[in-house]
């Protein structure tokens, strides 16, 4: 099941589409919101900066600037956060002993390295939500989605290009290949999969592959209630992703795992996973 989920507040335009996405999921499982702000520490950023030997009275007047940018930053991310959630009707606060049938949020904020903070958080949530972010900032972006990805240990949730629309995951799609990621994703993705009224399992075969390793994959999905649609498909000549999200295109979710190449940082993501979060309309659930 699916109680807690973690949306980072970043102050960004491309917060409004993963709040959106948090609540369909919200809504879906009477799930728990926990947005998270994480303010830059403006001493540690004039530092950085700073050469050496900067004068103090220098020093003091970057660090100023910053504190007041961060300031900003702070205010209009929970101000779009309070106003979405006043929008939607969403209950801010309330503790796990005091959980509804309503779904609701609470609003973090913490001071240091994001990347430390949204890790510690996401450890101790059942989905974190993330976005892909915007064509200025793909780089950022992914670097972000990997972090979160590698260092939770749990499932993300990244918005689709067109999430806005969503209100159920009645139809989910399933990009099977046999490796661990592939099966975190399932195992993580079963509370998706039990609720949805169409389940399809894809595998796009770009080298030969074996009929058992499907056929064990839909006994196990059997053992959970499920039965599933099966395809099996070549590659177009565009390739692989373009394949499967042609294949997928109606789904409201499509469940993968984090395809890499290496183990090496760059290349968690491989060209596969990439495309897809490129191009996919829908949401896509991973793991790694």
């Amino acid at each position: 099941m699916i109680s807690n989920i973690l949306v980072p507040a970043t102050g960004n335009d491309s917060d409004a589409t993963c709040f959106t996405a948090a609540l369909a999921v919200a809504r879906s499982f009477s799930a728990h919101i926990d947005a998270l702000h994480v303010r830059f520490d403006p001493v540690d950023v004039a530092v950085a900066m700073s050469s050496d030997g900067a004068a103090g009275a220098l020093l003091e007047g970057i660090i100023d600037g910053l504190s007041r940018e961060a300031d900003d930053r702070e205010r209009k991310a929970r101000a779009a956060f309070t106003a979405f959630c006043a929008q939607v009707g969403l209950l801010l606060g309330g503790l796990p002993s005091s959980s509804t049938d309503r779904p609701s949020a609470d609003w973090h904020v913490e001071t240091g390295r994001e990347g430390a903070w949204m890790t510690a958080y996401g450890m101790t949530a059942d989905l974190v939500v993330a976005g892909r972010g915007t064509p200025g900032d793909d780089a950022t972006a992914r670097t972000a989605l990997e972090m979160l990805l590698l260092e939770t240990g749990r499932p993300l949730f990244v918005p689709g290009n067109g999430t806005t629309g969503i209100d159920s995951f009645d139809r989910v799609a399933v990009a099977w290949k046999p490796t661990p990621q592939a099966a975190r994703a399932v195992s993580y993705a079963m509370p998706f999969l039990t609720a949805a009224k169409e389940v399809t399992v894809i595998v796009v075969e770009e080298e030969e592959g074996r009929r058992d390793e499907m056929d064990r994959l839909v006994g196990y999905l059997g053992w959970h209630g499920i039965k599933p649609q099966v395809q099996r498909l070549s590659p177009s000549p565009l390739g692989g992703a373009e394949t499967l999200l042609a294949v997928s295109a109606e789904t409201r979710l499509l469940v993968m795992g984090g395809y890499g190449h290496s183990r090496l940082r760059e290349w968690v993501f491989g060209g596969f996973t990439q495309r897809v979060l490129a191009d996919a309309p829908m949401p896509v659930l991973m793991a790694h």
